[in-house]
């Protein structure tokens, strides 16, 4: 049998490619304009996809797992790791001598070798995408799924086991039941279809075509439907116009509709489907009913202090120091209710299945059959609409904070993200306190889950960026919670010191100041401008004054800032 030949891609397919990599994109959410019959029919392949992602997922584990026992793999990682450290170190040297060139050549070929036997194990004990992605393709034959849904879960349980090869990961999560993944398709003329219509946007989803509707006070949908619905009206048209401008430095934003997925949720008892459209290109700025911009963007430099529960900034106009997520309900409020609910939870499971508790209270070992009550249900569903509800507050109030940010300067000045450091537990020098009991090992972990800081900070990027602006991770060196300008020292300071004493008796909060020193960087954004520091002090101080009596004044209550309301 002949071997068919791959057609040599053009040199305008080579460029139209290159555009595509370079291009950004973003995600559009339309909600789904469908029968109820036919929600039924997109939850019910949904579920067929989770469990045969969640065969697939059983397979890959119980491989890695034998990977990862085997003693010749676990001194593989350490031999690489001990290689690679000395090769990142030469490296970041701009200037290398040549026994230190001479060395890191042979070094990266001491690490090829090891990576050619690490990737020889993997093959052996099946840990490859190769394997993944072929038995992905006989298991969906078992669960009747299409190819292009099933390649695409394969690719994300294939990042997971990733992670854990290669990253920082430590546990692959199966999907639970309830627990959707979305139908996706990674190619818009396959699986999930994009068209137009005379109504609107479509999505065909086999015999279904799937209407894109949203509300009518929506305008940025309507622009961004608007813009994909030019592109489908000329698609080769746009792409040459793009490679044309690239060609000239230029990157256009064509919103040509890239890939769509299928997102299935349950909201007070309803069955929705969201489609989710991803497009080539910027997101089209929000406007108002008179087409004035619904944002404004500043001008200069935005020092940010995020902490676990608050944050704090300084600007050329302004400075603030607020509450993390906090919008509709008090997270504490929210908390007690969810405390309770959850006891009540508890109270039902231990009534309705006695057999499977010990004596003292605690859990049986082994595998055990669940009773659960209509009572217990229904307190189910009040947990998970709590938690929906307020996923979504905090999501709007951080989205609602960034906006407010970028409206005072186009450049993000913070430290780099800590979130996940803080949530591990602490282990202190000395375990022991002076009384001889053990010392508490602090941990942020409820604090980062309310209040979300390492979100805020990917956002804040992610929106700096994209419209013009900087974002600024100083360096480990720059230390804005320890250095005193009156002084010119660095004094480091306790935790539990929210409000301090320069050495000159100025008093300051603490996180304010710290996004004060982050505000006075240099031009090289590597170390505080300590000419600024001095000269813009005192105006600054009188704004952290007037921000200080109004919170006081109006009683709000800001987590751990030393500030007293009462």
């Amino acid at each position: 049998m002949a071997i068919r030949k791959k057609q040599e891609p053009s040199e305008y397919q080579k460029a139209l490619r290159k555009f595509h990599k370079k291009s950004n994109r973003h995600v559009v959410v339309f909600e789904a304009d469908i029968s109820e019959d036919e929600k039924r029919h997109i939850f019910s392949d949904a579920d067929q996809l989770r469990q045969c992602g969640n065969e697939l997922l059983g397979i890959m584990k119980r491989n890695l797992e034998q990977l990862l026992r085997t003693k010749k793999y676990r001194a593989l990682q350490k031999l690489y790791g001990k290689v690679s450290d000395p090769i990142h170190a030469l490296e970041k040297k701009e200037v290398l001598s040549g026994e230190e060139t001479q060395k890191l050549n042979q070094l990266k070929k001491e690490r090829a070798e090891i990576t050619n036997s690490m990737n020889q194990m993997r093959e052996f004990y099946q840990v490859t995408w190769d394997f993944c992605r072929t038995k992905m393709m006989e298991l969906k034959e078992k669960y009747r799924l299409q190819s292009i849904f099933a390649l695409s879960r394969a690719e994300d349980i294939w990042a997971a086991i990733e992670t854990i090869l290669y990253s920082s990961g430590r546990r692959l999560h199966f999907k639970k039941r309830g627990d959707l993944p979305e139908i996706r398709a990674k190619q818009s003329t396959r699986g999930l279809v994009i068209d137009s219509s005379q109504s609107g946007l479509i999505v065909k989803y086999g015999k279904v075509a799937i209407l894109c509707k949203y509300k009518a006070k929506d305008l940025w949908l309507q622009d961004e439907e608007k813009a994909i619905l030019a592109y489908l009206e000329g698609p080769e048209i746009q792409d040459a116009h793009a490679v044309d401008q690239m060609s000239k430095g230029i990157i256009t934003d064509t919103y040509r509709p890239c890939f769509a997925s299928l997102v299935c949720k349950k909201i007070r008892g309803r069955l929705r489907v969201y489609v989710h459209i991803t497009v080539e290109g910027k997101a089209i700025s929000k406007r108002r009913k008179d087409n004035t911009p619904r944002h404004f963007y500043g001008k200069g430099n935005v020092g940010c202090d995020i902490g676990t529960q608050t944050i704090a900034y300084t600007s050329n106009t302004e400075v603030g120091l607020e509450n993390l997520a906090e919008r509709g309900n008090s997270i504490q409020h929210v908390e007690r209710q969810e405390a309770l609910i959850l006891r009540a939870m508890e109270r039902s499971r231990r009534a309705m299945n006695p057999n499977n508790y010990n004596e003292n209270g605690t859990v049986k070992k082994g595998h055990k059959r669940w009773i659960f009550s209509k009572r217990y249900q229904k307190l189910r569903q009040r947990h998970q609409k709590l938690c929906r509800i307020a996923a979504e507050n905090r999501a709007l109030a951080i989205r609602e904070q960034v906006n407010h940010l970028r409206s005072l300067g186009d450049c993000f000045i913070t430290e780099s993200p800590n979130a996940k450091e803080l949530q591990k537990r602490a282990k202190p020098e000395n375990p022991v306190d002076k009384n001889g009991r053990m010392k508490r090992k602090k941990r942020f972990g409820r604090s980062i889950k309310n209040r979300c800081p390492g979100y805020l900070q990917a956002k804040a990027k992610q929106l700096f960026e994209s419209t013009g602006g900087t974002y600024v991770e100083v360096p480990i060196l720059y230390r804005a919670s320890q250095y005193d300008h009156t002084s010119d020292t660095y004094i480091p300071k306790k935790l539990s010191q929210r409000m301090y004493h320069l050495t000159d008796g100025t008093k300051v909060q603490r996180d304010w100041y710290s996004s004060y020193l982050l505000y006075c960087i240099n031009k090289t954004y590597t170390q505080i401008n300590k000419l600024k520091c001095r000269s813009n002090f005192a105006s600054m101080y009188q704004k952290e004054k007037n921000m200080i009596e109004e919170i006081i004044r109006s009683r709000k209550k800001i987590m751990n800032s030393g500030i007293r309301t009462v």
